[in-house]
């Protein structure tokens, strides 16, 4: 007999506590470059994404199993991996735990973000202070990246998004989260005889989360999941940077580039590993009986 499955509410408790060590980690390595300098450029901090990934699906992927993604629950949903029934309190679970994480790292770096915004002269929540609110929230072009902190602050989003259109952005964002949940769902497909022992997926999982964010967080600041962009930019809007935080500068296109863009990725790329899966990945061989123990008549001599 298999273990017995764990109840809603511990799988719940399981993805607020992996969301959360997903962006405490995460966003806290873009905590630490921002304002201290202390991650040596993007390479870095996509490699403390990508262990941040792994560790948060070791700790409770025997749980929940780790989505600690509305985008990944939403596609694995959709294609029968997981009952429908988990989306929304999966969901509901992971804003908690992104939310809860923004508020641990904003209580232990607020006096860091005050000297940033001091030296940046910048006022918290007007045009300029994206340079703070983008350890919480994502925006394109990244605030982080050359002068585009100065161009941020003039409010010159005219040649902003001349270089990062909100078209090129979502693209980023789709095909980013598309090739994430393609990496998924092969990895943790029993039938693929091509991926890695299961222990071993969170680690290649993680890896794949460093390398897309290596080749697009200088454009969106990768985002791939919706919690965690939506959960802390709640927060900062909250926390005092308002209509910087929540919209963003880019208005309806955050909807868009950072919630549905991701979600749609992820169900692309489900969907079309799934159709691969059906047309190419042979079914499992059935157990030769005889070789397994419970397939063994019972002995005669027994007492």
């Amino acid at each position: 007999m298999g273990q017995p499955m764990p109840s809603l509410r511990a799988r719940c408790l399981a993805e607020v506590l992996g969301t959360f060590l997903l962006v405490f980690f995460g966003c806290g390595a873009v905590h630490t470059a921002v304002l201290t300098g202390a991650q040596a450029g993007l390479g870095q901090v996509a490699i403390v994404w990508g262990v941040a990934i792994m560790v948060a699906i070791y700790v409770v992927g025997g749980i929940s199993g780790a989505h600690i993604n509305p985008a990944i629950t939403t596609a694995l949903a959709v294609c029968g991996r997981v009952p429908r029934s988990l989306v929304l309190p999966y969901v509901g679970s992971q804003l908690v735990g992104a939310f809860l994480a923004a508020a641990t790292l904003y209580a232990l770096y607020h006096p860091h973000l005050a000297d940033k915004e001091k030296d940046g002269k910048v006022t918290r929540g007007e045009a300029g202070s994206e340079i703070t609110a983008m350890c919480y929230g994502e925006y394109f072009p990244n605030p982080g990246e050359g002068k585009n902190a100065e161009r941020y602050k003039q409010e010159n989003y005219e040649e902003l998004t001349s270089r990062v259109s909100p078209g090129t952005a979502l693209l980023a964002e789709f095909l980013g989260t598309l090739l994430l949940a393609l990496v998924v769902f092969a990895l943790t497909d029993e039938r693929n005889t091509g991926a890695p022992p299961a222990y071993l997926a969170p680690v290649f999982i993680g890896l794949t989360v460093a390398i897309l964010i290596s080749v697009i967080a200088p454009l969106t600041q990768a985002c791939f999941n919706p919690a965690r962009d939506f959960g802390p930019r709640l927060f900062a809007f909250l926390a005092g940077w308002g209509s910087v935080a929540l919209p963003g500068p880019n208005g309806i296109h955050v909807l868009t580039v950072y919630l549905l863009a991701p979600v749609a990725g992820a169900l692309v790329g489900g969907g079309l590993y799934s159709v691969l899966r059906n047309q190419f990945v042979p079914p499992l061989a059935p157990p030769i009986r005889g070789t397994i123990p419970d397939d063994l008549p019972p002995r005669t001599d027994a007492p």
